[in-house]
């Protein structure tokens, strides 16, 4: 399985986009590298770069780009509100797939020492690549910043991991590390003060503020200066004021969002800056973040409308986006934001990214694919969708005020199933065009006819399973129906009915493609398996869909 690792250096530039545009040049001529997203800011004079990758290639490629940062960055003339050290400020590690942390930890180690050796410029480690815990902080490495470095690198304390232990007055020192997934996140305040955004970012920041009285520092009784934590873990924040948009904002580094994530950083935000007396007016990403985070947002401000959370993916990023006010000083593209998405291969939903014109066009054509499998997957997705719809219009049915959380949890199943089965309408042609490219192998040799055949039965077995697990989601979704048939809006029980026949007509299409390809395959107890079990499902799902029919028309009783 492929290791990925994802990079996210910051150059201390943000204004000559020729020079970002050199930087990053540099990072995509390395094979192997995907650029996801350049950020540059105006006012932070900064660019938040971020690329994916395997490992050496992303060691290679951040290699060459602070190699070239150096070149161009003339950190004694920089200026910008964000704390910065050098032309290659920081450079984290994250690993993404199938790569430890501790792994990800030994390629920015290897990385740093090639920039501290290569390139003569001092380096010091962060995060989980820094073995040395005292100096791990990347706010504590960076005290100082460009301007006290001169001396700070002179202290025995302070000397780099690798590199010189001379300030570099043209590049500066460069922080490289690995760390786990971070956000990073700005919040706009009506309000031009650094000190009132400052105040709010002390409010929220887990590290607080030293506790005054009278303008003085509190000690405690050993004489230390006593701190106020403030009400949010694994954050980091400060106040600045962005002259490019003419507001004050909360800069705030999530660095674990599964502890706090992006909308109670929003919502704690809002509340600290009302009992301040600002108002929060939106919010902006700097680089990108996981689908998921914005998902969760999009739930969680449905659910404090107490509306039903089962609605589309889209759907959900779109309430994050207006909720946060993501879009107040740009537009928010959820395809330039998401790295999920910058990352898909579009190549995979060919199908499910069609209009319905095209797909049927697609369908009736020569081509033998998209055929049985992936339409029955198709109509088993339609089927969970009149269901999900059925779910929601209870949720906001007049009246039913409090019901809408038990038909939320029902919209939100058949989101699930309803995202899965459209997946698998690509799948299973897929899984044909496999078995396709199995037998078209090369079949010269004794040794090339094993491999031919050993590929064509592993294709032929996955062209079971993929319509066989159209088959159990089809079925599992008749439990959805059928409770919207007895208890969802009465207005919508035909629809419930629909569900219920392209549910039933998804299983048994789903069973006729496991049949077909099934007399193709040599392991006949593997074979018997999946045929029982199907023919259980397929059974089930017709009674099934007797119930429901028989439900729904008594209930429409004409």
């Amino acid at each position: 399985m492929q290791k990925l690792i994802e990079c996210v250096p910051n150059f201390s530039e943000g204004n000559d986009l020729s020079i970002i545009k050199q930087i990053t040049d540099q990072i995509e001529s390395v094979e192997g590298v995907r650029l996801l997203n350049v950020d540059p800011g105006k006012a932070t004079n900064r660019t938040v770069v971020t690329m994916v990758g395997e490992p050496e290639a992303i060691v290679e490629a951040a290699f060459r780009a602070i190699h070239k940062a150096g070149e161009l960055i003339d950190m004694s003339k920089h200026k910008g509100e964000h704390p910065r050290m050098g032309a290659t400020d920081v450079c984290p590690l994250i690993p993404i797939a199938n790569i430890s942390m501790e792994e990800t930890a030994w390629y920015a180690q290897k990385l740093a020492q090639r920039v501290g050796e290569e390139l003569a410029i001092p380096v010091y480690l962060y995060e989980s690549a820094q073995p040395n815990k005292e100096r791990n902080n990347l706010s504590v490495i960076r005290a100082g910043e460009y301007e006290g470095f001169f001396k700070k690198i002179l202290f025995p304390e302070w000397k780099p991991d690798f590199g010189p232990a001379e300030f570099d007055a043209k590049r500066g020192a460069t922080v490289i590390g690995a760390r786990d997934f971070l956000v990073a996140y700005n919040i706009n305040l009506n309000t031009t003060s650094t000190r009132r955004a400052n105040a709010v970012a002390f409010d929220i920041r887990e590290a607080g503020r030293v506790k005054r009285e009278n303008g003085k520092v509190v000690n405690d009784e050993n004489g230390k200066p006593i701190n106020i934590p403030g009400s949010l873990k694994c954050v980091k924040a400060i106040g600045w004021f962005i002259e490019e948009y003419g507001i004050a904002q909360i800069s705030i580094n999530l660095t674990n969002i599964n502890v706090t994530p992006v909308h109670i950083a929003f919502d704690e935000s809002c509340k600290k800056a009302t009992e301040r007396g600002m108002r929060v007016t939106g919010s902006e990403l700097v680089g990108l973040i996981p689908l998921k985070a914005l998902t969760d947002a999009g739930k969680y401000f449905l659910e404090k409308q107490k509306r039903s959370v089962g609605v589309s993916e889209k759907e959900l990023i779109k309430i994050a986006v207006k909720s946060m006010g993501l879009d107040e000083l740009s537009p928010f593209k959820p395809e330039e934001r998401i790295i999920e998405y910058m990352l898909a291969d579009a190549s995979k939903n060919k199908l499910t990214n069609m209009s319905l014109a095209a797909f049927v066009d697609e369908t009736a054509s020569e081509s033998p694919a998209p055929g049985g499998g992936s339409i029955s997957a198709y109509v088993g997705s339609l089927g969970i969708s009149l269901a999900t719809m059925v779910a929601n219009l209870s949720s906001h049915k007049t009246g039913w005020d409090e019901r809408w959380e038990e038909f939320s949890k029902w919209a939100e199943k058949g989101q699930v199933i309803k995202d899965r089965l459209l997946k698998l309408v690509d799948e299973d042609t897929a899984a044909f065009n496999r078995i396709m490219d199995a037998f078209g192998m090369s079949k010269s040799t004794d040794e090339e006819k094993k491999i031919r055949t050993e590929a064509i039965q592993s294709a032929t077995k996955y062209a079971m399973e993929v319509p066989y697990e159209v088959m159990k989601l089809a079925f599992n979704s008749m439990t959805i129906i059928k409770e919207m048939a007895i208890n969802g809006n009465p207005n919508s029980v035909s629809d419930a009915g629909v569900g219920a026949l392209c549910a039933r007509t998804a299983v048994m299409g789903a069973f006729m493609n496991v049949r077909i390809n099934a007399s193709g395959y040599k392991d006949k107890e593997y074979v018997n398996q999946i045929i029982s079990k199907g023919k259980e499902i397929e059974n089930n799902s017709i009674q099934l869909e007797n119930e429901i029919i028989s439900i729904v028309n008594e209930k429409i009783g004409h």
